[in-house]
């Protein structure tokens, strides 16, 4: 493969399956409402929003030798991004993601990466056979999806060391996998109060002593958000806090991917601190208003 992209995506790529009611809903309810099927993942998403920021990533991940992973691989290329570096293999199935959302924001989900689980570090070949530059010293952004044992190697060990490493937990339940990367001191890791709070041992009322705890505990940088209130970025040296955009919202899952691609986008074309912080805002205001695209 010719090395025409400028940022790696490890992580889920898998199909994600919503349903979405216009109306509030409480558990078991039983309500109208669409029901789609679209290309996800943690990794995915983060990738797809990267490409309408003006990047051009490339997935690490497994995907089935199945219809499904033929037809979500076809849908990934036809948005531009590049395949050729994913794992696929005829005896495990493409994963997929399950939710359901009311107007009163998301009631449950099912993450279903087993597929990704069970590849391990056989999704990372490309990183040891020459495939791609070694050291590798370009953005990576790596989501939580992999086992604990493989995001402790690549926290801890040399194959990305020379990466700039954005990192996301993909949920509150695998936060603790990121462990490894706050202790070791490596990354951009964004976060929600929640998984903070899980990362910390504590429970926070606001982001800005989240990022600030993060740090603490010896996280390199920090970014966390708490839904719509004020999210805060914190480094050595540097705590910003900005308040989120007052929109109406009409769909959640996705929306924290967006974000953290289009921070990732904002720093890598140069901008500064409260600068790219602001677009990441902008940009999540828009997907969850249902002004955007996935």
């Amino acid at each position: 493969m010719k090395n025409t992209h400028d940022i790696l995506c490890i992580g889920s790529v898998l199909w994600d399956v919503i349903g979405r009611c216009a109306a509030p809903m409480r558990q078991g309810a039983d309500m109208p409402g669409r029901i789609t099927r679209l290309p996800g993942g943690v990794a995915l998403n983060i990738a797809m929003a990267l490409r309408r920021f003006g990047l051009s990533p490339a997935l690490l991940s497994a995907v089935g030798r199945d219809v499904d992973g033929d037809a979500l691989i076809a849908a990934c290329v036809q948005r531009g991004l590049g395949t050729d570096l994913i794992y696929r293999t005829d005896d495990l199935p493409t994963d997929q993601y399950m939710a359901v959302e009311g107007a009163n924001g998301l009631i449950a989900a099912i993450a279903d990466a087993h597929s990704l689980e069970a590849a391990g570090d056989r999704i990372l070949l490309p990183l040891r056979d020459g495939s791609l530059p070694a050291p590798y010293a370009d953005a990576v952004a790596l989501d939580g999806n992999l086992t604990p044992e493989l995001l402790s190697e690549i926290a801890q060990g040399d194959l990305l060391a020379h990466a700039d490493l954005r990192v996301a937990p993909a949920s509150p339940g695998k936060a603790l996998r990121l462990l490894p990367f706050v202790q070791a001191g490596r990354g951009t890791l964004y976060v929600n109060l929640e998984e903070a709070g899980l990362l910390c041992g504590c429970v926070f009322d606001s982001s800005a002593p989240a990022a600030s705890a993060l740090l603490e505990a010896g996280a390199a940088r920090a970014v966390v958000t708490d839904s719509g209130n004020p999210v805060t970025l914190a480094m050595r040296g540097k705590r910003i806090s900005r308040e989120p955009h007052a929109v109406t919202v009409t769909r959640v899952t996705g929306a924290g991917d967006t974000f953290m691609a289009a921070h990732i986008a904002a720093e890598l074309s140069g901008r500064d601190l409260d600068a790219a912080l602001e677009a990441a805002l902008s940009a999540a205001a828009l997907y969850v208003s249902g002004e955007t695209d996935i």
